[in-house]
């Protein structure tokens, strides 16, 4: 099962048990079977119907949506199948004790630091000795997320636990000078490399959230980001761990082979985005480290990540139903 992404503007309807597309420019029609689907994403202009989301939420198929910059705007979440009440109890349960949430978040941005950690001193090994501080560092930061007390303490020390490894992007990762990000911004990007960890980190939750939807966890409750106003959180909290290992890799390649340069962006007010052959490229390699496989140690058997991220939710499930205390995946090099 494959996600499918649609760029073009036309109309996706339900033809028998297959999902039929047809694009307003060539007139053409698509089919794809029902049953080859994992997720479908939506960056162009396309008409639905009912008809098509009763089909959709019959086989558990959620829709995720993008704008015209490539950012991601919300989804058709089908009715959670696989939700129960125990579930939501204990996840709200975990919420709502500060000192319960607490250990969570840092579970969270513990496995997030772990897996920068690792890409650092990948490429420390291919540097000399005066590039390691970066992670010894790093590993200050980690060894005092313990002495934490509360949310807020522990994204500010996230942040300027990133700032080091944005640091080191530009110093010792990215060649191309018009590459290198200097600072961290959002809201329309105003850089290449800004622009293309927004769009990375719109399609991991997206990516996540469909995983997610396969276990009876409610994505709506997270515990590194507040659950507030916003539809979903424990997309974001999860998507901290594989952010390093898929999207930052993912850029890594693209740019460092130069799949993706100068001409793959558009000026837009305030901004720049990614124009429709960048993203693309971008998606394809993104896939691409998606499906490669690992050999799993617990498991004893080769999985994809996208699978990995899947494994991960039911990690955390069986924490919150005191199973087993959850330990965030982190990359053996």
């Amino acid at each position: 099962m494959k996600p499918i992404y649609i760029f073009q503007s036309g109309t996706l309807t339900r033809k028998g048990n297959t999902l039929a597309f047809k694009s307003e420019s060539d007139e053409k029609t698509k089919y794809f079977p029902i049953e080859n689907i994992s997720e479908i994403k939506i960056f162009g202009e396309i008409n639905i119907n009912k008809r098509l989301l009763e089909f959709l939420s019959a086989n558990n198929l959620p829709l995720h949506f993008f704008n015209h910059y490539g950012f991601y705007v919300g989804s058709f979440y089908p009715y959670e199948h696989n939700t129960n009440g125990i579930t939501i109890v204990k996840q709200v349960e975990h919420y709502i004790s500060s000192e319960k949430r607490l250990v969570l978040a840092k579970k969270f941005v513990e496995g997030a630091m772990q897996n920068i950690l690792k890409i650092v001193q990948y490429y420390e090994r291919k540097s000399d000795f005066e590039v390691k501080r970066y992670s010894q560092k790093m590993e200050e930061f980690i060894q005092n997320i313990h002495q934490i007390s509360s949310i807020n303490e522990l994204m500010a020390q996230e942040g300027n636990y990133r700032e080091i490894y944005y640091n080191f992007i530009d110093n010792n990762i990215i060649s191309n000078e018009d590459f290198k990000m200097v600072v961290r911004e959002k809201r329309p990007p105003t850089n290449y490399m800004n622009t293309l960890i927004s769009f990375g980190n719109s399609l991991m939750y997206s990516t996540v959230l469909t995983q997610i939807y396969q276990t009876p966890l409610d994505p709506r409750i997270g515990y590194l980001h507040s659950t507030n106003f916003r539809k979903f959180s424990l997309n974001l909290d999860i998507a901290e761990i594989f952010k390093p290992i898929v999207v930052d890799r993912t850029i890594f390649n693209l740019v460092n082979k130069k799949i993706i340069n100068e001409k793959h962006f558009k000026k837009i007010q305030g901004g720049i985005h990614l124009n429709e052959e960048g993203q693309k490229n971008f998606i394809k390699n993104y896939e691409e480290h998606l499906s490669t496989t690992l050999k799993h140690k617990k498991l004893k058997r080769n999985i994809t990540y996208r699978t990995l991220i899947k494994h991960e939710a039911y990690k955390i499930l069986k924490h919150l139903i005191e199973e087993k205390e959850y330990v965030p995946f982190t990359m053996r090099w």
